[in-house]
């Protein structure tokens, strides 16, 4: 009987602890479609940037307002989105899974009574990015051949898909449905690092923002921690967003020769032909988008989280 009404007494935590994780789950897509509308035309220039290069016909230098301007001037500004679609599509299943993921392990791991350190931070929201990037890499895949659509375009040629339901289906049929998975290692890679420092930083620098009293819990320490938390991720992950970008963005037909065999033939051939320089290509770019991302998503989601009647992250 004092089972019973032990288990009975659990239900309406139990309901009321999955209430919450929903509350997070639709606050963290609302959040992360702001800052992707946000920033994407930055995103867009970083993966152009990241594709320069790879030809003798593009291999004089070139710069993220150079590679910006070209895109308004042969596309108009509406060219600036090309993609954005999947983009948006992608983080309804992304962010979610590891934000929300990040938070559940976190406390999983604090149960003891006592936060956890940094370093266990890191593998907690590594482990995370990387279990969010399995599920959403096909839609990054498609976010990734529509924006180098544009850059065929800017060389004479027409582009490979219509849309992002057409990039899906010309995929599927020429690589079959692992194609959609294309470059998921690097991708895995990046993920792991992105959110090891994205996560563990923005958690970390908050609370020692606050703990110092530095500032309180508001816009202030969210956007200082989201700027810490930005530069940290762009060091750590910019090689693999590299490999990852070139990976993705190569298709296989038998018509057509692939440059990279692997992940590590990417990198190889990168650091032989344009020097280790060429790792960190659109580094700028990549850090000038995840602090504006951040700000925007980590401000908002905080700011919603209050509003819902949760605590802070």
């Amino acid at each position: 009987m004092f089972s019973l009404l032990s288990s009975s007494s659990m239900k309406p935590n139990q309901e009321s602890g999955r209430d919450r994780t929903k509350t997070k789950i639709a606050l963290t897509s609302l959040s992360a479609m702001l800052a992707e509308s946000t920033t994407f035309p930055i995103d867009l220039t970083k993966t152009r940037l990241q594709l320069h290069g790879q030809s003798l016909a593009t291999s004089r230098p070139t710069n993220s307002f150079r590679v910006a301007s070209e895109i308004v001037r042969q596309q108009g500004p509406l060219g600036l989105y090309k993609g954005l679609s999947p983009a948006i599509l992608r983080h309804l299943f992304y962010t979610p899974i590891r934000i929300v993921g990040y938070e559940h392990l976190r406390d999983l791991f604090g149960s003891h009574g006592g936060s956890i350190s940094l370093s266990e931070k890191a593998i907690v929201g590594g482990i995370s990015g990387v279990i969010a990037q399995v599920v959403a890499s096909p839609a990054d895949l498609v976010k990734v051949r529509m924006q180098a659509d544009g850059h065929m375009v800017s060389q004479g040629l027409q582009p490979r898909y219509s849309g992002p339901f057409d990039a899906l289906n010309k995929i599927i049929r020429a690589e079959g449905i692992r194609g959609l998975w294309k470059g998921v290692f690097p991708n895995v890679q990046r993920a792991f690092l992105v959110n090891m420092g994205e996560l563990a930083c923005y958690d970390h620098a908050k609370r020692f923002v606050i703990q110092n009293r530095i500032s309180e819990d508001n816009i202030y320490a969210h956007s200082l921690a989201s700027v810490m938390s930005g530069l940290s991720a762009t060091a750590l992950s910019c090689p693999a967003d590299v490999v990852k970008t070139r990976m993705m963005n190569q298709a296989v037909s038998n018509k057509e020769r692939i440059m990279y065999n692997s992940s590590y033939d990417c990198l190889v051939k990168t650091v032989k032909i344009e020097g280790l320089k060429a790792l960190w290509k659109g580094f700028f770019p990549t850090w000038a988008r995840l602090g504006p991302w951040q700000f925007v998503f980590w401000v908002s989601y905080e700011k919603l989280r209050q509003i819902a009647g949760l605590s802070s992250f």
